[in-house]
């Protein structure tokens, strides 16, 4: 997929789009300049990892769509149990306020293979308002956050709706209720998390019925407050990982929300989305500031289970291996990495070593 673009409409798109994930953000002096620290591959056919550079490294080629598709704002990432790649995007649509309250007529989810890039199915149209937040469960389902229809979603990998929490366009603070929910993480025992969300600054836990069990978080910058929860992921352990994108951290909580740690510093930059890997390692990806105009900071970070990092990679830019605002992450049982970019309306395939 090819995404380059003439550099005035870049910075007019940039200009038209910068609400993309919008909500008033802070600087904290945690935050630092997010030098790069590899480079994209010079050159590589699809799917192979070029040997002569460390870290993570772009597969280009990845994706291979047919003529004539594009994504849109690509909001959200997950990995099947087959290596299926889903992504939730918002089809043509950018995020105005207030909000559209018709449902996006085009497919909003899109299955790609993970290794050749095909896309191999699509579903979702007449459904979504802004979609937002994407996860996949051990047994395959599709977990979806609407900002705009104010729900949450479960979905069987083929695009049949399980269950459905929230009222339709109707925001509120109660146990069944969001306001603008961003993501999902589910348990083992299907039980699942929700960060809820730009308004809420809460997290909330469910059984695997969707029978509410607790939240916690209120706004601040303190331990265990949060100031949009932007992302959400669970380890082996239980321990619960949300990006707190306003406080440019990633706070680290037990399963029934017990502060354990902080992380931040400018190697995490503002992290907007959070997963952790098969062997317990962690990836965020680092949105930027959004400032009025470019340039701004992006890319992705890998860190080991007690935060240390092990590597940061990317830079802002819109060529291969290069993110306009990285907005979710996830990574696949063979260890591969794939990133969307809300503005750069595209997902990115990455083969890492460490």
């Amino acid at each position: 997929m090819n995404c380059q673009m003439p550099i005035a409409l870049f910075h007019a798109l940039a200009l038209i789009a910068l609400a993309g994930c919008a909500a008033p953000v802070r600087k904290p002096s945690v935050v630092g300049s997010g030098a790069a620290t590899s480079e994209p591959i010079a050159s590589a056919p699809a799917g192979v990892l070029d040997q002569r550079a460390p870290g993570c490294n772009v597969v280009r080629g990845w994706p291979s769509l047919p003529e004539g598709e594009i994504l849109g704002q690509a909001t959200g990432v997950g990995v099947d149990s087959r290596g299926a790649v889903i992504v939730f995007h918002r089809a043509g649509r950018m995020w105005i306020e207030p909000f559209p309250k018709d449902s996006i007529a085009a497919p909003t989810v899109w299955v790609l293979d993970g290794v050749t890039g095909r896309l191999l199915r699509t579903w979702g149209a007449g459904v979504f308002i802004m979609p937002h937040g994407l996860s996949v469960d051990s047994e395959d389902n599709v977990w979806l956050t609407d900002v705009g229809r104010q729900q949450v979603f479960k979905f069987t990998s083929d695009g049949r709706l399980l269950l459905t929490l929230g009222e339709r366009a109707v925001a509120g603070a109660d146990s069944t209720h969001f306001n603008r929910p961003t993501d999902v993480a589910v348990r083992p025992d299907g039980g699942f998390y929700v960060s809820d969300g730009y308004e809420n600054t809460r997290v909330m836990r469910f059984d695997a019925r969707g029978r509410f069990l607790r939240q916690w978080g209120s706004r601040g910058s303190g331990p265990g407050q949060l100031d949009l929860p932007h992302g959400i992921a669970l380890d082996s352990m239980g321990r619960v990982y949300v990006a707190d994108r306003s406080n440019a951290r990633v706070q680290v909580f037990d399963s029934t929300g017990r502060f354990v740690a902080d992380w931040h510093g400018p190697l995490l930059g503002r992290p907007y989305g959070v997963a952790v890997g098969p062997d317990g390692s962690v990836f965020t990806v680092d949105g930027g500031d959004q400032p009025e105009r470019p340039p701004d900071r992006a890319a992705a970070t890998h860190l080991k289970a007690d935060g240390a990092v092990i590597q940061r990679f990317g830079r802002f830019g819109n060529y291969d291996g290069q993110f306009w605002r990285a907005h979710d992450v996830a990574v696949a049982a063979d260890g591969a990495v794939y990133v969307v970019d809300v503005l750069g309306q595209r997902v990115q395939k990455f083969l890492c070593r460490p």
